[in-house]
This record gives structure tokens, sequence and C-alpha cells, in this order.
């Protein structure tokens, strides 16, 4: 098999530019969040990880669960989070039920960077502004089936998305949340969605 770095393969092959196009966007994610993170005297995760916490509920902002979302390990996260504790950009709330568990909220100064940080990926949403909402509901409907079948393959791991939750359904190329109890369009379908229930 050949690497789709191969220019005599991928000035040929569809699939192998997209993988390389792909790559050039994910540098320009890293070279944004980065900037992010050195303003802040901070590393690019713990960003991440401030900007997840403003975003999800309570019981998803546990070490564990941060460890998973990020494809980290635990220690890695916990490093990141004793950083950030330190720094007082974030506190612990104990699990009245279990004391060794707790989960991260934001302290004042962490949801002000966290407000900000959040931003540094709009230069990427702009030029897909430009494009139109068919081009828009091609590239989506792509990049979700493809985040699905990096999931399925263990690649990457958790996903929020409609395809891996047990409210969704689909039948005649029409897609379907029983949640909502409404159809949805190709353009409705979620990345991250809030209510998802992994499909057991």
């Amino acid at each position: 098999m050949k690497s789709s770095f191969d220019l005599n393969r991928q000035n040929k092959n569809t699939e192998s530019k997209i993988v390389v196009a792909l790559e050039r966007i994910s540098e320009a994610f890293r070279v944004l969040l980065w900037n992010e993170s050195k303003e802040n005297s901070l590393s690019p995760i713990q960003i991440q990880i401030l900007i997840f916490i403003q975003f999800h509920a309570q019981e998803k902002c546990k070490v564990g669960y941060l460890a998973d979302e990020f494809n980290m390990t635990k220690a890695t996260i916990s490093d990141s989070v004793r950083v950030l504790l330190s720094k007082e950009l974030v506190t612990k709330e104990t699990d009245p039920i279990d004391t060794r568990s707790y989960s991260l909220s934001l302290t004042d100064e962490g949801k002000s960077i966290a407000k900000k940080a959040s931003f540094f990926a709009s230069l990427i949403e702009q030029p897909i502004e430009k494009l139109t909402q068919e081009q828009k509901t091609i590239m989506l409907n792509g990049l979700l089936k493809l985040i699905y079948d990096l999931n399925k393959s263990g690649i990457i791991t958790i996903q929020r998305m409609c395809f891996t939750c047990s409210f969704y359904n689909a039948e005649n190329g029409i897609h379907y949340c029983n949640l909502l109890k409404t159809k949805l369009t190709e353009s409705e379908i979620r990345v991250d969605c809030p209510e998802h229930e992994i499909i057991t």
C-alpha cells in the first residue's frame, strides 16, 4: 500500500488528496490552538480542557472522561488539571456519593479565558461560511461518516454525534431522532449533542 503523501499516488488518487487536505486543516488547528495557548501561558491541551468544561455538563468534566475525550492517558490529563488548579482556573467539585471522584468547574478567571479561547477556530469557520448550503451539507455528511468510521475502528474514542446515539434512527435515507420525535435534515445532524446516549 502506498502512502497518501507519495506525490505519484496522491496526484492520481482523490482519497489521498482528501487525506492530505485534512492534514493541512489539522495543521491550521494546531497553529491556532498553539497561538491561543501561548497567549495564556498554558499548553494546548489545557486550553482544550477549559473550553470543554465551558460547554459541557459537569458529569462529563472528570479526569477519566477527559482522557477518553482527548485520547490521552489519565496521568497526562491529571498533570494538566494540576496546573489549571494551581493557576486557579478550575476548582474541584467532590462527588457526594463517591468522595474519591470529583468533577471540574471553571473559576471566574477560567471562564474568561475559556470564553475567549473558544473562538480560536473562527478563522477556519470564516471560509466555510462562503460555501453554498449544498456544499456545506455535502462536506458535513462526508466528515460525519469519516468520524463515524474512525470511531468504529477505535482510532478515535468518544463521539456524541447522532450516528452513535441510541435515539438516532435512519431508514431509506431519512434521519430521525426518537428523543426529539422529529425527522432531521442532513444539515441538522449533530456532531456534539448534549442529550447523546451511547448505544448499548
